[in-house]
């Protein structure tokens, strides 16, 4: 992506204290920024509250929502990939509800490659 003129960004709710013990945890050489509140994932309509039947189920596994995200919203946003180029063009969405499909690197990579060089 570096070699093509891209940066990676990632963009979680999680507090910036929760977002950057995963960074080094996990030695991560990418940006991850924190989405405060939810508006990003709101304004790109990827935002869905946890049904109120299923929190104590996310609780017991560890996953502790108004902890890692600092309100009580109890939101998460569907997990999507873009590719924006430098003119602020959307070139490549995908949004897939089912957190398990992600988009390919190789499909990436080819939009990168066939957005014009400035």
């Amino acid at each position: 992506m570096q070699a093509a003129g891209a940066s990676l960004v990632a963009i979680t709710p999680e507090t910036p204290d929760k977002s950057l013990s995963m960074v080094e945890k996990n030695a991560l050489q990418f940006e991850v920024l924190t989405d405060s509140g939810h508006n990003v994932a709101r304004q790109f309509g990827l935002a869905f509250a946890v049904a109120d039947a299923l929190r104590p189920i996310y609780k017991n596994i560890g996953a502790d929502l108004p902890a890692y995200n600092g309100d009580e919203s109890w939101e998460l946003p569907v997990p999507a990939t873009y590719v924006i180029a430098q003119d602020g063009t959307v070139k490549l969405a995908f949004v897939d509800v089912d957190y398990t499909h992600r988009l390919e690197t190789a499909a990436i990579l080819d939009c990168l490659q066939a957005i014009p060089k400035a």
